[in-house]
């Protein structure tokens, strides 16, 4: 595990596998991601909460493994900086004959984790290595900690077209001006803007993304959380995934192109 530590006092938590961010704590104290306390750290199983890397593939939305494979791959951690601004450290996840047997094509995703001060900033880059092109999905699959579930409002998602997975897949507009969670809640909304303001009581989290154009708004609620072994029977209650993606207009990258997208978080 790669500790990041800001002079200012943010710290990071990144696990290799996956180059996962497990844990950030901000300068002032506020720690907003959600990790469960069921995860389990093991060679090859998904790590439950912080921020999982979705790559090339989001959900089942075409016919690789379900979230792609970079978030269980072992990434290789490049580099780490810290100066009066901040910290951050780099790794990188190259083609291999592990991921070539799912989906063969020759790239070089990098991920960047930036802290310092209130905010954590997460880029993801990919560039095709190979003579073909190819395309991707991908997202930024934030867990976000918050005291209770049925206080949480989302703004800055009115008006928005979303394709609603927990009903079917049906294609439905969002109406609310400020979006509360009620139960399942599992959104894909396309064509987002750039922030979003998360509300927990008196707390307020800022979001912002660039490069990935949709936000996936996650919560298994009651019931279909206890179909999940590394989730507590109340985790539910304690967490809001808001995920950077890129789902709608699959990203195409000519031979030698690239693409990069990033999600930031400030705690005020």
């Amino acid at each position: 595990m790669i500790v990041l530590t800001s002079t200012d006092g943010a710290t990071a938590s990144i696990h290799p596998q996956g180059a996962h961010i497990t844990q950030w704590k901000s300068a002032g104290g506020a720690e907003p991601l959600f990790l469960s306390e069921r995860a389990v750290f093991k060679e090859g199983t998904p790590i439950r909460g912080g921020v999982p890397v979705i790559f090339p593939q989001f959900a089942g939305e075409g016919p690789l493994l379900k979230h792609g494979f970079a978030r269980t791959a072992l990434w290789e951690f490049q580099s780490l900086h810290s100066n009066h601004e901040g910290a951050e450290a780099t790794f990188t996840l190259n083609d291999s004959p592990a991921t070539r047997a799912h989906w063969p094509q020759a790239f070089l995703a990098t991920l960047k984790v930036r802290i310092g001060g209130d905010s954590l900033c997460v880029q993801l880059e990919v560039l095709n290595r190979g003579d073909q092109p190819f395309q991707f999905t991908a997202a930024l699959h934030t867990y976000v900690a918050v005291a209770d579930i049925r206080a949480v409002t989302v703004e800055g998602l009115a008006g928005l077209h979303y394709r609603d997975t927990a009903d079917g897949g049906a294609m439905k507009q969002e109406t609310a001006d400020a979006l509360a969670i009620h139960g399942e809640v599992d959104r894909n909304y396309f064509d987002t803007p750039p922030d979003l303001t998360l509300h927990d009581g008196p707390r307020r989290l800022e979001l912002h993304q660039q490069g990935f154009c949709d936000t996936v708004v996650w919560n298994p609620g009651a019931e279909r959380s206890l179909g999940f072994a590394d989730l507590a029977a109340d985790d539910y209650q304690r967490f809001l995934c808001i995920e950077a993606a890129v789902i709608g207009r699959p990203v195409v990258l000519a031979p030698g192109a690239g693409w990069q997208g990033w999600q930031s978080l400030r705690a005020p």
